[in-house]
């Protein structure tokens, strides 16, 4: 039985979750969510309510960077799980201030913040990412690890809320990096877009 994967194409937490599945070679049924219009079959399984989610008859996983590791602990083909013990410092970085700062900077109406003050802050973790990129492709070498696929997605984001902005910033290695990222096979591999499910639509299987 294949697990089931309850998702939304645009969510950067969503998106590292479907990065790791097809590194890993995991098979889904995917059940592409819209958030304002939630399955009940989703919220039965995940009161929560966010994805991504994935469902096995014996667990149910509930955070992205759960799924990566769950995912990566059956299959890791590119060694992912491969890198520094200060990689997990890094995502956390990632996951609690410079998230905070971007989802302030993005929705800064919502949450009557100032946009520059929050942009400013975010862009200490941008500048950090930048120095340890220098001189290599990815965060740990010559090859992407899970640091870089759990942080590219909100880095993505992070650049697509004022894109003249930040192309016109000094990050050129962060600036290639992400670029390497949004033009790969590997990103255009978890973005087709899929109709909301409901049930009793036919299976779609991701990555397949």
């Amino acid at each position: 039985m294949r697990p089931i994967l309850y998702s939304f194409r645009r969510c950067p937490y969503a998106m590292r979750a479907r990065l790791a599945l097809v590194s890993a070679g995991i098979d889904t049924e995917l059940r592409e969510i819209l958030l304002r219009d939630k399955a009940p079959e989703f919220l039965e399984a995940s009161p929560k309510g966010t994805v991504p989610v994935v469902v096995t008859p014996d667990v149910v996983i509930e955070e992205s960077l759960d799924i990566m590791d769950w995912a990566l602990a059956q299959s890791d083909p590119e060694g992912w799980l491969d890198f520094p013990p200060e990689g997990r410092a890094l995502i956390a970085e990632c996951d609690g201030p410079f998230k905070t700062a971007l989802d302030r900077y993005k929705y800064h109406s919502r949450h009557d913040a100032d946009p520059k003050e929050e942009r400013a802050e975010a862009s200490v973790f941008l500048r950090k990412l930048n120095a340890q990129i220098a001189g290599q492709d990815y965060l740990y070498g010559a090859q992407p690890k899970l640091p870089d696929m759990a942080i590219v997605t909100f880095v993505r984001q992070f650049a697509n809320t004022d894109r003249a902005w930040f192309d016109g910033q000094d990050w050129s290695d962060l600036k290639r990096w992400l670029t390497a990222f949004t033009e790969s096979i590997r990103f255009a591999a978890i973005m087709p877009k899929y109709p909301k499910w409901q049930a009793g639509d036919p299976v779609t299987v991701f990555p397949g």
